[in-house]
């Protein structure tokens, strides 16, 4: 498949998928090897801000997605502003904050952080697809553990959870127990 071809596919498959595709699906999907997959995602992204294009291609972690340009966005909502996305509430920015900085997590880790019951707020979280379960505890009980999602990518605009700001005035070894010994990001 000659690069003109290989980039309008994938320009066509993200498009119609709506969400981000994994860098696998598209090289099955394609019949080709990842290094031609990003190289090809990577000339195409550097094209969309360029030319200035509306859109832009993402990469989240191991997936791409085509979203809207950020230098757009004032144009956009206001063209689509009876489709607002309902806001999170402080209370629910703050159970994702530490969903995010801590994960995996379990819920009664987060309520021993805020030190109030976040059941409700994390089944909106898991509802909005911010934060999944990722697998139990090997402790009794058995406690689900959580981390966020490629959504939460996307929704905040990061590629990676490496790119999370620093928290601040919280040393290593606090975060590390609440982990369970694993610093995370």
């Amino acid at each position: 498949m000659e690069q003109k071809e290989l980039e309008g596919a994938i320009e066509g498959i993200l498009f119609a998928a709506g969400e981000p595709v994994g860098v696998e699906r598209l090289c099955l999907a394609l019949e080709t090897d990842r290094a031609t997959i990003d190289q090809a995602c990577g000339r195409m992204a550097d094209r969309y801000r360029y030319e200035r294009r509306g859109i832009r291609l993402l990469r989240l972690d191991t997936s791409y997605q085509l979203c809207s340009a950020p230098e757009f966005a004032h144009v956009i909502r206001r063209a689509l502003e009876g489709r607002r996305p309902a806001r999170l509430s402080q209370t629910a920015l703050e159970v994702l904050a530490i969903v995010a900085y801590y994960q995996p997590i379990t819920r009664a880790d987060v309520d021993r952080i805020r030190g109030v019951d976040s059941a409700y707020t994390m089944g909106v979280l898991q509802d909005r697809g911010l934060i999944e379960e990722c697998g139990r505890l090997s402790v009794p009980g058995r406690p689900i553990q959580y981390r966020t999602t490629p959504v939460f990518l996307r929704s905040f605009g990061i590629s990676t959870l490496d790119e999370l700001p620093e928290l601040p005035n919280v040393p290593a070894e606090e975060r590390s127990a609440v982990s369970g010994g694993e610093e995370g990001p």
